[in-house]
């Protein structure tokens, strides 16, 4: 097929999809016509396929029922369907954002490297989390309980109880981590005063 046949058995489409997208949203010609500017007459040219889609008639459409114009016109997908998330390095961890919307749910895949504290520093902050270990040894402090998960457990915990997960051992700990909403919002928690005695 050539690049032509091809432009022209998409456009060949749009007036049906500009029917169907107007019908479901409840919408009349002479509504999209006050919505857009154009007249009803060309409007319903459009979707009856007698009048030929332009930029200038489609971005209008677009912007009234708040669609990207690629819906409009059916487009074939483009490129390559890949994410690419972009790793971030935080506090010794490399997380691969998984989520790709602010707020809300939150997913990591972490991978962390062993070292650090010893007497790692429990936190709180709102929210609540759940971790899948993938590979490796992972140690959970949580409150008063310390344990271990290893590849296929689970834990799930109120980020309110203090809290502190990484490397269990001398290897790397590669996990999942899901959390929110406002796990953003960290407060170090302070340790009792020691008494010497």
């Amino acid at each position: 097929m050539s690049e032509d046949a091809s432009v022209d058995a998409i456009l060949d489409h749009v007036g049906p999809r500009l029917r169907t997208l107007r019908r479901a949203r409840g919408a009349t010609l002479a509504a999209l016509s006050s919505a857009t500017g154009i007249s009803v007459s060309t409007l319903s040219r459009l979707e009856s396929g007698r009048r030929r889609p332009s930029l200038e008639l489609l971005l209008p459409i677009a912007r009234a029922h708040q669609v990207p114009l690629d819906e409009l016109v059916g487009a074939p997908a483009v490129g390559d369907p890949r994410v690419r998330a972009k790793p971030i390095v935080r506090h010794g961890r490399t997380l691969l954002p998984l989520t790709r919307q602010p707020g809300g749910l939150q997913a990591y895949k972490v991978v962390q490297e062993p070292g650090g504290d010893p007497d790692p520093e429990q936190r709180t902050h709102e929210g609540y989390e759940w971790l899948y270990v993938l590979s490796g040894r992972l140690r959970l402090l949580l409150g008063d309980h310390d344990v271990v998960l290893t590849a296929g457990e689970a834990a799930e915990f109120d980020t309110r109880v203090p809290h502190w997960f990484g490397p269990a051992g001398d290897a790397p700990v590669e996990f999942l981590s899901l959390f929110g909403p406002q796990g953003e919002r960290m407060h170090v928690r302070a340790r009792p005063k020691r008494r010497d005695g």
